[in-house]
């Protein structure tokens, strides 16, 4: 078992040589630490050893991944500071006698996106409300019944900061917030509590077709006496009708997520490949686009909200999948890479 170890270090290198850009480098770094890496793939092998040898094994394929991450760390960290020298060489030839551009630019369209949503949601009694990117774990985690340790934050591969704050994984890190602030409101005098906040996400990701470390998502949540699913299903429903401008086809799907329950997964067909199978939707026909359900009841106690008295639900729209869906997106890595050709096409439709 020792020589697959050693053999796919060799590999790795020999690969590595040939890089001379960061997307040859993503691609190498998905092709041996992602989800089904060969280096992952490796301890689907330890089934038929023994307890001695899966601990020796194991022991080694951990140093290989740690060896081939600190790697491509330093690869990464070579080739930016040589895009950046490139990038001062070319400044050096610029001419500053050349006219300026005056065409007009282009909302991004994620933003246009966000933009409609936000009015949507407006018109049916929803408040926007906006929260920092960076927060602390009780945010991101204790608040949304998600303690330390627990195996659920294995699900989300987190950026934590010196100071143990964190970049914010989902949108869900400002339900606490928003709970409290609105609280009074409800219980005093009767108000639900009815707000969506959008807002960019951060997870230590391989990146893919459908899948970028830096995105966005626009929480929403509803709180009042006797909400239920069906009050979910027709907002949701709604909101993607008013998007698309015609029915989309859609299907929920049992899901787990600490901060609801029961939780659900809204999937819709893949509006790009119109349901046949492509890269973008896994070649599955479906897009995963909203996690949601009813708030777990020690979410509402944390925000101070009574569970026996009140309920509600939430869902965590993916904005940047929406806008892949809206606008025949494929690549997702597309949407932040700045490049004007690409997104400058997009305007504002409503």
């Amino acid at each position: 078992m020792a020589d697959k170890t050693s053999e796919i270090k060799q590999s790795f290198m020999a690969e590595l040589e040939a890089v001379n850009e960061i997307s040859q480098l993503e691609a190498i770094k998905v092709k041996y630490l992602g989800k089904n890496g060969l280096i992952t793939e490796l301890m689907k092998d330890m089934k038929s050893l023994t307890p001695e040898e899966k601990k020796s094994f194991g022991q080694a394929v951990n140093v290989l991944k740690n060896e081939v991450s600190e790697i491509i760390a330093e690869k990464t960290e070579e080739l930016k500071h040589k895009a950046i020298l490139e990038e001062i060489n070319k400044m050096q030839d610029f001419d500053i006698s050349t006219p300026a551009n005056t065409e007009r630019g282009s909302y991004h369209p994620i933003t246009l996106v966000q933009r409609q949503c936000e009015a949507i949601f407006k018109s049916m009694g929803f408040t926007v409300e906006e929260y920092s990117e960076v927060v602390t774990d009780y945010e991101c985690f204790e608040a949304l019944n998600i303690p330390k340790h627990h195996p659920a934050r294995d699900m989300q591969d987190t950026y934590y900061l010196e100071n143990g704050q964190l970049l914010k994984s989902h949108t869900s890190a400002t339900q606490n917030a928003i709970y409290k602030k609105y609280k009074d409101n409800l219980v005093n005098n009767g108000v639900p509590i009815k707000a969506i906040f959008p807002g960019r996400c951060f997870r230590n990701e391989a990146t893919d077709a459908c899948h970028e470390n830096t995105f966005f998502q626009m929480e929403g949540v509803m709180v009042d006496k006797n909400i239920s699913i069906s009050n979910l299903i027709f907002f949701m429903k709604t909101m993607l009708s008013e998007v698309f401008k015609k029915d989309i086809k859609v299907r929920l799907r049992p899901g787990f997520f600490p901060f609801v329950e029961p939780g659900f997964e809204l999937d819709i067909s893949c509006l790009i490949c119109g349901g046949e199978g492509c890269p973008s939707c896994k070649h599955s026909g479906w897009l995963e686009l909203c996690p949601c359900g009813m708030i777990h009841p020690e979410v509402l106690k944390a925000g101070e909200i009574d569970p026996e008295e009140y309920t509600g639900f939430a869902f965590g729209l993916g904005l940047t999948r929406l806008a892949m869906m809206k606008y025949g997106v494929k690549d997702i890595r597309d949407l932040n890479s700045g490049n004007l050709k690409s997104l400058s096409q997009f305007t504002d439709d409503e």
